[in-house]
C-alpha cells in the first residue's frame, strides 16, 4: 500500500475504530531513568504561556488546535514533553497535569495529521508512560488510569502501522522508540519488540556515519537522538531484555561527538538548523550515555573539524552537505566556522530557525547567516523551494596540521564556480595559546566578481571600529578584549540576527568586503586577545 493511499485511509472515521483491541490492567514496567523537568517551563504552560517552537501562545483556544500555530508549534503541544516541566514543580501541578491529559483524551480521539503523526505519538507514549504513576497512581485516579492504558493501547497499535514508513530521518527514530517503549510497557508480544529493534538496527545503520555523527549534520539532532538512543536503552533495562550490541555501540560513537560540537559554555555549536540547547540537558545526556570517550578534533565522515588551544575553540564546517533525506532543514554554511574562548562565543552562525515564517527561515539557512565568504551574495549551496538542497559544491577538500601546539587547517570548495567562475580557500591558523587566530580567505577565477566575509557576533559581544586603523575591537562578556585586523578588503561593522536561543535577537557582524582583481582575491585576517594592561611589557623611556 502506497503511502498517500495509507493517508486517505488514516483520515476516514472508520480508522480509529480499527485501533480498538485488549487493554492491560497496569504497565509491565516502570522507568526510573527519566530527563529533568525545567520547573520554570512548566510554570509558565500553567501561566498559560505555551512556547514551543519559537511560538508563545497564550491561553490557546480551542486547547489543542488554536488556529494560525504552525506544525512544530503543535506537535510539541501534543507531543506532551513538557510533561516533566509540569512534575517538575511538585504536587500543585498533578491535578493540571491530569486536566490537560483528560482534555486530550476527550478531543483528540480520531486521526489527525499533526496530533497522530509517528513521531508524536511516540513522543505522547513515552512522556505518558514515564510520569504514569504520578498522573494516575493515586486510588481516585482509577478512571483516568484506565483512560490512559486504553488510549496508549490504541496510540501504540497505530504506531505499529506507521512507525517504519510514514517519516524518514531522526523522526523514523524517534517513532520506533515509541513503539518499542509501548510494547514493553503494554506487554507486546516478544517477537514483535525484536523486529522493531531490527528495524531501529536498520535505521541506524543508515543514519549515523562511522565517526558517531548523525547524516542531517545538526548537533541539535545529535542531542535528540542520542537523547532518545538512551531512552530506548532504560526501556530495554527495565523490560529485562538484552540490549542489542549496534545499540550500544552507536550510543558510544554518538556521545563523542556531541561533545565535538560543545562550546566551553556547554551548549552546543551552531550548524545546520541547530540552536545552543540547554546545557543541563548536554551534560545530562553525556553521563546518561555513560560513555567516556573525548571529542575527536576531527570528524572526516561528519565533515567537521575542530582548532582547540588554551581556552579558544574554533568549530568549521568542512565537508559535504547533507545527503537527500537529511537536507530539508540543512543550510548553505560550506566551510563557517564559529569561535568561543572560555565561556564567552565571540564569532557564531545565525543559527536555527525556531517558528512558522518561512522567510525567516530561508534567511537563516542562507550563506550569508554563516560566518564565512559569499560571493555575490548569493548561496554556495542551493535551497529549492520545497526546502530540500539543489546545486552543491562538486569538490569540497579539507586537511589539517599541527606544529609545537599550533593548529592550521585548509579547506576549499567551489560551490560559486558554476555561477561566477570561483573556488574559495579559507585557511585558519590557532596559535598554541589559544589567544591568537589568523585567517586567509582567497578566491581563485575572474575579475570583477563581488564578494563579502562575513563574522556574525555573538549579541553578548560589544564591537567597535577603530578609526587609525581600520580594525574593530571585541569586548567579550568575561571583560577580555579582541582586536581584529585585516588587509585585502573594506572592513565595516552592520547588523545581523541571532537565532541560537530559540528566539529572534539583534546582533552585530564584521563584513570584509572586497571585488576580485584579475588574479582573484586574498583577504588576511587576524584575531587576537589584548593583553590587560597590568600584564603589557614595560616601554622603556630610554
Amino acid at each position: 500500500m502506497s503511502r498517500n493511499t495509507w493517508r486517505r485511509l488514516l483520515a476516514t472515521p472508520l480508522y480509529p475504530h480499527t485501533l480498538y483491541g485488549p487493554v492491560p490492567g497496569d504497565l509491565r514496567l516502570r522507568l526510573s531513568e527519566r530527563w529533568s523537568g525545567n520547573e520554570a517551563r512548566g510554570s509558565a504552560i500553567l501561566a498559560g504561556e505555551i512556547e514551543f517552537a519559537g511560538e508563545l501562545i497564550r491561553n490557546p483556544r480551542p486547547v489543542w488546535h488554536p488556529p494560525g500555530v504552525g506544525p512544530d508549534w503543535l506537535a510539541a503541544w501534543h507531543g506532551f514533553d513538557w510533561l516533566g516541566d509540569l512534575i517538575a514543580i511538585g504536587a500543585s501541578a498533578r491535578d493540571p497535569a491530569r486536566a490537560l491529559i483528560q482534555s486530550w483524551l476527550s478531543e483528540n480521539g480520531s486521526w489527525h495529521p499533526i496530533g497522530w503523526r509517528s513521531d508524536v505519538v511516540a513522543t505522547r507514549i513515552f512522556a505518558w508512560i514515564v510520569h504514569f504513576d504520578e498522573i494516575a497512581g493515586r486510588e481516585s485516579d482509577r478512571a483516568l488510569h484506565r483512560m490512559m492504558l486504553a488510549s496508549l493501547a490504541r496510540q501504540v497499535r497505530h504506531l505499529g502501522r506507521t512507525a517504519s514508513w510514514e517519516l524518514t530521518g531522526a523522526p523514523r527514530i524517534r517513532a520506533l522508540k515509541g513503539l518499542l517503549a509501548g510494547m514493553a510497557a503494554l506487554g507486546g508480544a516478544r517477537a514483535r519488540i525484536v523486529r522493531t529493534l531490527q528495524a531501529l538496527e536498520q535505521e541506524l545503520a543508515a543514519q549515523i556515519m562511522p565517526d558517531g555523527g548523525h547524516r542531517a549534520r545538526n548537533p541539535s539532532v545529535q542531542l535528540a537522538v542520542l537523547r532518545d538512543l538512551i531512552d530506548i536503552r532504560a526501556v530495554l533495562r527495565a523490560a529485562k531484555l538484552e540490549i542489542p550490541n549496534p545499540l550500544q555501540q552507536v550510543i558510544e560513537r554518538m556521545a563523542p561527538m556531541l561533545r565535538f560540537f560543545r562550546h566551553g559554555d556547554r551548549r552546543l555549536a551552531l550548524f545546520n538548523g541547530s540552536i545552543e540547547e540547554d546545557a543541563i540537558l548536554v551534560d545530562l545526556a553525556l553521563t546518561r550515555s555513560e560513555t567516556r570517550g573525548q571529542a575527536p578534533l576531527e570528524a572526516g565522515q561528519s565533515g567537521f573539524q575542530r582548532l582547540q588551544c588554551g581556552q579558544s575553540l574554533v568549530v568549521v564546517d568542512a565537508g559535504k552537505p547533507a545527503v537527500q533525506g537529511f537536507d530539508t532543514k540543512a543550510h548553505a554554511g560550506t566551510l563557517a566556522f564559529e569561535l568561543s574562548h572560555g565561556r564567552d562565543r565571540i564569532i557564531v552562525n545565525c543559527g536555527g530557525y525556531r517558528g512558522s515564517r518561512t522567510a525567516w527561515e530561508r534567511v537563516a539557512r542562507s550563506s550569508a547567516a554563516h560566518s564565512v565568504l559569499v560571493v555575490g551574495d548569493t548561496n554556495a549551496i542551493e535551497i529549492r523551494g520545497d526546502g530540500s538542497l539543489g546545486r552543491a559544491p562538486a569538490h569540497i577538500t579539507c586537511e589539517r596540521a599541527e606544529q609545537d601546539g599550533h593548529q592550521w587547517i585548509s579547506a576549499s570548495h567551489d560551490g560559486y564556480r558554476t555561477r561566477f567562475g570561483q573556488t574559495y580557500t579559507r585557511q585558519l591558523y590557532l596559535t598554541a595559546d589559544g589567544e591568537d587566530l589568523r585567517g586567509e580567505e582567497k578566491l581563485a577565477g575572474r575579475a570583477g566578481t563581488e564578494f563579502a566575509v562575513r563574522f556574525h557576533l555573538h549579541p553578548a559581544v560589544q564591537a567597535s571600529l577603530i578609526d587609525e586603523s581600520g580594525g574593530a575591537l571585541l569586548k567579550l562578556p568575561s571583560g577580555a578584549t579582541w582586536r581584529l585586523r585585516a588587509a585585502g578588503a573594506e572592513l565595516s561593522l552592520g547588523d545581523s540576527i541571532y537565532l541560537g536561543t530559540g528566539e529572534l535577537r539583534s546582533t552585530q557582524q564584521i563584513v570584509l568586503s572586497g571585488t576580485t582583481g584579475p588574479g582573484g582575491a586574498t583577504v588576511r585576517w587576524a584575531l587576537r586577545r589584548e593583553q590587560p594592561p597590568s600584564l603589557r611589557p614595560a616601554v622603556s623611556d630610554t
